[in-house]
């Protein structure tokens, strides 16, 4: 029996400031590379990756740009949802955050968890 999952769900709470945001981003990217399905769901903090224009000027050196990798991932396939309280919290509404980015509540990760998705926190 063949007991791998191909669905992933990466849980993000590190903002633009924190090079674990990175290292989330650029887990998600590699696994996409590797044949998952994954969905990225941010909460606190790392709301604030996905803020417009924000996302332009968010780089922890040495690592590869916040937005080169966020683009990547959406570009091949990756989703992206953002807690509604933790958007709420920081003013934002759908039109603050970069395009593709859904303000979705958590039963969008429960539903895949429940389905077999592997999870990752960051």
């Amino acid at each position: 029996m063949d007991n791998e999952t191909k669905d992933l769900i990466i849980v993000m709470t590190r903002g633009i400031h924190d090079e674990v945001s990175t290292v989330g981003l650029t887990l998600a990217n590699g696994a996409l590379t590797s044949g998952k399905t994954v969905g990225v769901f941010l909460t606190s903090a790392a709301i604030d990756l996905v803020r417009r224009n924000g996302i332009d000027h968010t780089h922890v050196s040495p690592m590869e740009p916040l937005k080169n990798l966020l683009e990547d991932f959406m570009a091949r396939g990756g989703d992206v949802w953002a807690c509604p309280p933790c958007t709420t919290a920081r003013g934002y509404d759908q039109e603050s955050l970069v395009e593709g980015v859904v303000i979705s509540g958590a039963s969008v990760i429960f539903e895949r968890i429940r389905q077999g998705a592997a999870t990752l926190t960051f």
